[in-house]
């Protein structure tokens, strides 16, 4: 029988100003117990002041278990999640955490890595560079930033990665002046895997450079969801049957699948409400599905969806609730 992952109290060891509005999170537990280990590019869930819940990528080596790590970039136009990070938690703060899952893994069968990091998405990139460093495997680093002052954990890199593999590029705001990441993966060896991460123009930048890849050697994470794409598919309500309570719910045409749910007095587990992060992935065992998350695979789409974004096609579906 699978077990429900339980969340964690973890106490906030440590807090450093890593860049320009960006601070590493040091979290441990508070009775000095070992934590568990984690799959590089893997995220979590932190409870924090005022009810907001938010998902963070693990940035420290996956090997250690003596604390997690993250990095945070201070936000004044976000949800809220780094602003109370940054203006309410301090060092001894108890904060609750969810288990690590990993929704940007990498890949066991590439003989050559190229991670590419815009701004504060080197966290997830740099537990990668953690694992292929130990594993010794082949792999280059490239950190696209503003300046020398925007870049996170930039000592720790140095000390990491070995110089011929870390590269830094920085372009002052403009990125014509930056990295010409088209170039760089304008040829793909047969072999190489790709992991990117940054902000929306930076993926964009990336996931045009990369069109012609095979799909399995691109693995990408967004930190925002990218804007909406007009859709062809109708907007209508539609109905939601819970099979193990064998309730019926009604979805309206504004209304998402677990504001719909919660609207019952259910409560269904969620962080990002933005199909990024998979902490509302339930099963669904009937009905076609409108994914609109950034984070299942072809395989789990078959049989799963994110009640945060996702939508019927039809006019029923029927989740293993």
């Amino acid at each position: 029988m699978s077990t429900v992952p339980v969340n964690k109290q973890l106490m906030v060891q440590a807090i450093r100003r890593q860049a320009k509005g960006i601070c590493s999170y040091e979290l441990v537990d508070p009775d000095g117990h070992a934590l568990e280990p984690f799959e590089a590019g893997a995220h979590i869930d932190m409870h924090l002041p005022g009810g907001i819940v938010r998902s963070y990528s693990l940035a420290g080596d996956p090997k250690d278990q003596t604390h997690w790590l993250i990095g945070v970039l201070r936000e004044p136009a976000s949800r809220g999640g780094s602003l109370a990070l940054h203006d309410k938690v301090r060092v001894g703060d108890v904060i609750e955490v969810s288990p690590a899952r990993n929704a940007f893994s990498m890949s066991s069968n590439a003989t050559h890595s190229i991670l590419l990091a815009g701004g504060i998405g080197i966290t997830p990139l740099k537990s990668m560079a953690h694992e292929l460093v130990a594993t010794g495997a082949s792999f280059e680093l490239h950190y696209c930033a503003r300046g020398p002052g925007n870049v996170a954990f930039a000592n720790e890199l140095k000390a990491l990665v070995p110089p011929e593999r870390l590269h830094f590029h920085f372009d002052d705001g403009e990125p014509s002046k930056g990295l010409d990441i088209a170039a760089l993966l304008n040829d793909p060896s047969p072999g190489t895997h790709l992991y990117y991460c940054g902000p929306s123009g930076f993926m964009n930048a990336c996931a045009e450079a990369s069109s012609l890849w095979a799909n399995d050697t691109v693995h990408f994470e967004h930190f925002k969801a990218p804007e909406s794409q007009p859709s062809d598919l109708p907007e209508g309500s539609f109905e939601v049957h819970l099979v193990k309570s064998g309730e019926v719910i009604h979805v309206g045409p504004d209304q998402t699948i677990v504001r719909a749910i919660e609207l019952t007095g259910r409560r269904v587990p969620t962080s990002c409400l933005s199909g990024l992060c998979g902490a509302c992935k339930v099963t669904y065992l009937d009905g076609e599905v409108d994914h609109r998350d950034y984070i299942l695979n072809d395989d789990e789409k078959t049989h799963c969806l994110t009640v945060c974004v996702s939508r019927a096609k039809g006019k029923t579906l029927s989740l293993d609730l």
